[in-house]
């Protein structure tokens, strides 16, 4: 069982509130409730920093250090910012490893998000510099219980419907437990009639603490057929046996809108989750040297020396800095050689593997999903390999195109895609979509994925830590090392998300700044 799995479980049994005391008991409950800007006082005049990688943990070190007035030089791989923080709109090229190139052929206006694409409302730095920067952001919708559970049995049911019953059918469960004292030696008097009275209006029981079919049901449920004017109540709906809710697994996706990073209200950019990475790199561009491929890492008693080979000539060059931030991922990082950094920090690096994801966006000629379903935005769930589909949240009722997240997968069938050709990976994901929504099939246009151990720059999506790596590694990744400092979501108890990559590159200017000071 992962650490997933084991809090949706604790959020099912508890609710969100046991969700998040038990994120605080394993530590992983941290927001930055609050986020304050590096305060480098003493200036950084006369000393460089040499950064590694224009992702956000990098571009948000170059802003703050220079600040301060530090000189800042940053080798970056790719023709432009950002790293895993990436959009592609139509028009782009993507060469994975191996080779094959897609071009993506959606509409204007029209994207997919292959890495990040949500922000937590608790994400405090992130939002920090999305006022600063006045990067627009609009509502996700995490959970919309019009979306769909959908099981390759044939079951496919509304997600609202399905929590109702599940929380009547519970509800009625314990009230009749409670009607035959079962629970006497934790209950009192006055607490067994409390209980009754809001397991009653909890759990949308009857007068006789029974959840059945009703119009009182359906108010929460939905119907069968909709109010309407004068002489039409509406038509109830038959709710779900709890065999059936059992039977079918369909309470596994009730409780991931529980976990706390995934409480209301969570944000995305408006027009593509780049909208960051484009903020930074306006800011901290004139820095950069794109297309530079690091090939060594050299630390001595001075500074820290980076070999790099320019791809747009092909020559070898150096670049040095009084202090390095690394923030290069691990999965790259344990491949480059290096020389003069601590022996505990090389063997750290090779130890963290990366998670295996796979992501394909689908450009449909109609939104049917809207049109046909009433589905604005949301999540989709399933037990195909496809493992979710997840609905635009803009441009609701467009009469024109859409893009919709096909696939969203990890694990295995993350490495099985990731192994499949681009033509193949569509032809698959389009089939499984279709067996969700019939109308895929003839509306389907085109699309491109993204395998994320096919990444050149990343070979993975994020660094994946298991209770002993973190204990045994985690320590050492995060320190400073002489002159030499990691940072990235890799370095934060945030990772794989865009939080982490800013905290991470904050913390080090703070550590550098401190180190640089005490050596002036």
């Amino acid at each position: 069982m992962n650490r997933r799995n084991f809090l949706e479980m604790v959020g099912l049994a508890g609710g969100s509130a046991a969700v998040y005391q038990m994120m605080n008991v394993m530590g992983l409950a941290a927001p930055s409730t609050t986020y304050a800007q590096p305060s480098l006082t003493g200036g950084g005049q006369g000393k460089k920093v040499l950064i590694l990688g224009a992702g956000l943990a990098g571009m948000v070190s170059a802003y703050e250090l220079q600040k301060a007035g530090y000189e800042i030089e940053i080798l970056e791989y790719n023709p432009k910012a950002g790293g895993r923080v990436w959009t592609l709109r139509g028009g782009d090229k993507y060469t994975e490893l191996g080779g094959q190139t897609q071009t993506c052929a959606f509409d204007k206006g029209l994207y997919i998000n292959p890495g990040p694409w949500r922000i937590p409302h608790n994400h405090q730095a992130y939002q920090h510099y999305a006022r600063e920067f006045g990067v627009k952001l609009e509502v996700f919708p995490m959970t919309n219980y019009r979306a769909l559970i959908h099981r390759k049995s044939g079951v496919r049911e509304r997600i609202g419907p399905v929590s109702v019953d599940m929380q009547g059918h519970i509800s009625e469960l314990l009230a009749k437990a409670v009607n035959q004292n079962a629970l006497d030696q934790s209950l009192t008097p006055e607490d067994k009639g409390k209980l009754l009275e809001a397991l009653k209006g909890w759990g949308f029981l009857d007068k006789n603490y029974a959840y059945t079919k009703s119009l009182a049901t359906s108010l929460y449920r939905g119907y069968d057929r909709d109010p309407g004017a004068r002489l039409e109540p509406g038509t109830p709906s038959t709710p779900l046996t709890l065999s059936a809710i059992l039977k079918n697994d369909l309470w596994t996706d009730l409780s991931t809108p529980l976990l706390y990073e995934f409480h209301s209200t969570i944000f995305e950019p408006v027009g593509g989750i780049d909208a960051m990475a484009k903020a930074f790199e306006a800011r901290t561009g004139r820095f950069i040297k794109y297309r530079s491929r690091v090939t060594n890492i050299k630390q001595d008693t001075t500074g820290v020396t980076a070999t790099y080979e320019d791809l747009a000539s092909g020559t070898t060059k150096t670049a040095r800095g009084d202090y390095c931030i690394c923030t290069i991922p691990l999965s790259i990082l344990s491949q480059i050689p290096s020389t003069g950094l601590d022996s505990k920090l090389t063997e750290a690096i090779k130890k963290v593997p990366y998670a295996p994801s796979f992501k394909a966006g689908l450009q449909y000629k109609r939104r049917f999903w809207e049109q046909d379903e009433a589905i604005y935005g949301g999540i989709t769930y399933t037990d195909q390999s496809m493992g979710l589909m997840s609905y635009p949240a803009n441009n609701y009722n467009s009469t024109g195109k859409g893009v919709v997240l096909g696939a969203y997968m990890f694990g295995p069938d993350a490495v099985k895609f990731t192994g499949m050709t681009p033509a193949d990976r569509l032809k698959e994901v389009l089939r499984q979509n279709t067996v969700i929504h019939p109308q895929a099939a003839k509306e389907f246009e085109n699309g491109i994925s993204v395998g994320w151990h096919r990444v050149p720059w990343t070979l993975g999506c994020y660094g994946l830590y298991s209770e002993k790596t973190r204990e045994e590694y985690y320590p050492t990744l995060c320190a400073l090392h002489d002159r030499f400092i990691l940072a990235g979501e890799h370095t934060s108890y945030w990772n794989a998300w865009q939080e982490g990559a800013l905290l991470a590159g904050t913390s080090a200017v703070e550590i550098i700044h401190k180190a640089a000071q005490g050596n002036a």
